[in-house]
């Protein structure tokens, strides 16, 4: 299943498979598409990342959102949606900040590349069999 953030990209979490000398490994990794319009963000490389299209994409809950931290789904969704666009504009200005969604990752820009960076807590809960080999491919 992947959650869509509107104006920012897709998390999803995938199906990946390496294979060893005597072994093949499936796991599941976490993955990022950014959703932005990449030509207002000027001298930015963004690693292509494909979801397949399998995997069951939801909008963000808002209202779930809203009952972690006791405010209205409206006042929710304009604070993601205001910080949103504060982020593209602050990118469209050549302004590199990082982006941190806690217990997830980081989303930063690093020699011009915008990338998501998945915290290894995040990878290990999602991939409780073969966490080394899912760390390694994330």
């Amino acid at each position: 299943q992947g959650v869509l953030v509107p104006g920012l990209g897709t998390f999803a979490v995938v199906p990946d498979q390496i294979n060893s000398i005597d072994k093949v490994y499936v796991v599941r990794r976490p993955v990022f598409q950014l959703d932005m319009d990449i030509s207002c963000l000027q001298e930015l490389v963004v690693p292509t990342v494909m979801i397949p299209g399998d995997i069951m994409i939801m909008p963000l809950d808002y209202w779930w959102l809203s009952q972690t931290n006791s405010l209205p789904p409206d006042v929710v969704r304009g604070c993601v949606e205001e910080t949103i666009l504060l982020y593209s504009f602050q990118l469209r200005d050549r302004q590199r900040p990082t982006f941190t969604f806690e217990n997830i990752g980081i989303l930063s820009c690093q020699d011009n590349v915008l990338c998501m960076q998945f915290h290894c807590s995040c990878i290990a809960g999602l991939e409780s069999q073969d966490t080394c080999v899912a760390l390694l491919l994330t």
